[in-house]
C-alpha cells in the first residue's frame, strides 16, 4: 500500500506508472491501482519472498523519492477466480 506524503510531488507520477509497467512486462506485478480519495494506491507483487516483494517496492520511485509512505504485507490468496 502506497500513501502520499504530505511533500508530495506529482511529478513522480510517470516515474512509478514507467516503474509499474516494468514490473508488468517481467510478470512481476499482478495488479494496481488508486485510491479514489487521492490519498495513494495499492499494488501487488509477485515475489518468491516477503524480503523479495519488500526490494521490489523499495525501488519504487514513489519510495526512492519519499513522495510516499510505504506499507508491505505479506498476502496468502485463500480464494481465486
Amino acid at each position: 500500500m502506497v500513501m502520499r506524503a504530505p511533500n508530495f510531488d506529482q511529478s513522480v507520477v510517470e516515474p512509478h506508472r514507467a516503474f509499474l509497467q516494468e514490473l508488468l512486462a517481467k510478470g512481476q506485478l499482478q495488479e494496481s491501482g488508486r485510491f479514489t480519495d487521492g490519498t495513494g494506491g495499492a499494488y501487488v507483487v509477485l515475489a518468491e519472498s516477503l524480503d523479495a516483494a519488500t526490494a521490489v517496492a523499495h525501488s519504487d520511485p514513489l519510495h526512492t523519492t519519499g513522495a510516499s509512505e510505504l506499507t508491505i504485507y505479506e498476502w496468502e490468496i485463500t480464494v481465486s477466480a
